[in-house]
């Protein structure tokens, strides 16, 4: 009658318990492992009663924050930075970047719901947040795969991962290896961009894939469009949500808009657009924008800040 937990529920309202996992970690961290993915961490026991003496009616909410915590801070003592790879959240673990979506079904409906969910935590205070590109349940048909590849990449951070095939060469399908290259190259291009909107957005609490209503508050249009969204505040992204090259697409008021791909202006409200570029999605960019670009690297580590420049929309 309660709720279901399948893995250890370590409880981190002990201190002792705290110091013990952070040793394990710190093994993996010290061996030279990135990040740790703090998986699970929603299904704390309502029945317990913790070392602080509080009942799981407490302590239910606050455990992926402590759990969050607890990880990010042996990661800052060792990497220098508090980067996890979380999957529970509760307020106060925007503090502890970053987050996923979950295990989303590979359908249309699962990628919709996982736009939905990107949009709720961002507005929840969120700053980062990735998801599954083409879901994780099943493996991923080709079709919905592509149309998903462009919302994965237009988001702060980026992951493939979930019932095989995942990699795209293990599709046997060349082309779509190259379809999946120009999406992961799009990213790289525009990291000058990302990295200049990350920081804006943790200057101010802002999320990075953002909801309409977040950034144009005063457009009544805006205020029931959830399958769109804005990539820091320059960029609209408007995914394709179904075999279809087209879709229609609010475009808030105050600015005419540019696409991305074809150079196409389009005026505010209502437009049927067609997403007809080498990057099946629309890809809008508001007008007065200055979109700072870089020739696309194979990590960012990488990147030739001397082939920057500046595109003003």
């Amino acid at each position: 009658g309660t709720l279901p937990y399948e893995d250890a529920v370590l409880d981190f309202t002990n201190p002792e318990t705290v110091s013990w996992y952070q040793s394990k970690l710190g093994s993996l961290l010290e061996m030279g492992v990135g990040a740790i993915k703090v998986d699970f961490g929603e299904a704390a026991p309502l029945d317990a009663i913790y070392a602080n003496g509080r009942s799981g009616l407490y302590e239910h909410n606050l455990y992926p924050v402590r759990y969050n915590k607890a990880v990010a801070d042996v990661t800052r003592r060792i990497k220098g930075d508090n980067i996890i790879w979380a999957r529970s959240a509760w307020a106060g673990s925007q503090r502890y970047p970053l987050h996923w979506g979950g295990d989303a079904a590979s359908t249309n409906t699962g990628m919709l719901g996982t736009l939905r969910a990107g949009l709720s935590l961002g507005m929840s205070g969120f700053c980062f947040w990735s998801h599954d590109m083409g879901g994780f349940v099943t493996s991923t048909p080709e079709a919905l795969y592509r149309r998903w590849l462009p919302m994965g990449f237009l988001s702060s951070h980026t992951r493939a991962h979930g019932a095989p095939p995942t990699e795209p060469w293990l599709y046997e399908n060349p082309e779509f290896t190259d379809y999946f290259r120009r999406c992961a190259e799009l990213k790289y291009s525009l990291m000058p961009y990302i990295e200049q909107q990350a920081a804006t957005c943790v200057a101010n609490g802002w999320p990075m894939l953002r909801a309409l209503l977040v950034e144009f508050p005063d457009d009544p249009g805006v205020w029931t469009v959830e399958d769109q969204y804005m990539f820091g505040s320059d960029i609209l992204v408007a995914p394709l949500l179904t075999e279809t090259s087209a879709r229609n697409v609010y475009l808030p008021a105050g600015q005419k808009w540019t696409d991305y791909q074809s150079g196409r202006s389009y005026s505010p409200g209502w437009q049927r657009i067609e997403a007809d570029g080498p990057i099946k999605c629309v890809i809008l960019v508001r007008e007065g924008a200055e979109i700072p670009t870089v020739a696309p690297a194979q990590s960012t580590s990488a990147i030739d800040r001397s082939s920057l420049r500046v595109t003003k929309f």
